[in-house]
């Protein structure tokens, strides 16, 4: 049973850690993000034809503000989407896993005449999915609601675990995450730790933070899921190197 490291934010690692587990994987959790509440006013939606969810911790800060599920929701891809299920949201749509997808989306499910479409943002967001929609005749409500923070230094429960010759790799689901893990490392004076070491990686966007030369092997999940990265896991590839 191999040993993974997870980096995934608190709110995210419950539903990993089970996916792993059922899948036959052991993993410890050890984020490097933490998500802050950037907002406690109630949330605006007169008008609103639909939500627009960049993240599950989007949908998340959403429906801690709201009692409103009977909006429809665009969701940037299958993981928000699957939370905006689970809280409550019944019509639910997936884009492709980024801001372009989803405002291709956007315009083939939504008439700008209808209503403002209100998105679910944080603080810090890739690429600039009110101004694409905008150029299309749409009004986007964009409202901060969370705060994705980088911690400040590598957990205990990383750098134990780096030192554990049973890991065979890390996992990585955010280009924020992984950009900040490798930094972190780094900064602790462990990047001789990643030599050995698979990363596996949600889409190309997160491989692209990381520094290829550090790394013993580099996969990338067939389609930006939980399901298809836990799948990429067992391809022998992704094996520890000796």
């Amino acid at each position: 049973m191999a040993l993974w490291l997870l980096t995934r934010p608190e709110d995210d690692s419950e539903r990993t850690l089970e996916g792993l587990e059922a899948a036959g994987h052991r993993a410890v959790s050890a984020p490097v993000i933490a998500i802050d509440a950037a907002d406690p006013e109630a949330v605006d939606l007169t008008g609103v034809q639909a939500l627009l969810f960049t993240s599950a911790n989007g949908a998340r800060a959403f429906a801690r503000l709201s009692p409103r599920r009977d909006l429809p929701v665009l969701a940037v891809g299958p993981a928000s989407a699957e939370e905006a299920r689970r809280l409550g949201f019944s019509d639910v749509t997936a884009a492709g896993g980024d801001a372009v997808s989803l405002a291709a989306l956007a315009r083939r499910t939504c008439d700008p005449a209808s209503g403002t479409l209100f998105h679910a943002a944080g603080k810090d967001t890739a690429g600039d999915l009110a101004g694409d929609l905008a150029a299309s005749g749409f009004d986007v409500r964009r409202r901060v609601l969370y705060r994705a923070r980088a911690v400040e230094q590598l957990p205990e429960a990383a750098i134990r675990t780096l030192d554990d010759p049973a890991l065979a790799g890390i996992l990585f689901f955010s280009p924020r995450t992984a950009k900040t893990f490798v930094r972190l490392v780094r900064e602790a004076g462990l990047t001789d730790r990643l030599a050995r070491l698979a990363a596996a990686c949600l889409s190309p966007n997160v491989a692209g933070r990381l520094d290829r030369a550090d790394w013993a092997d580099i996969r990338i999940a067939e389609r930006p899921d939980l399901p298809a990265l836990i799948a990429a896991l067992d391809r022998p590839s992704l094996a520890r190197h000796p």
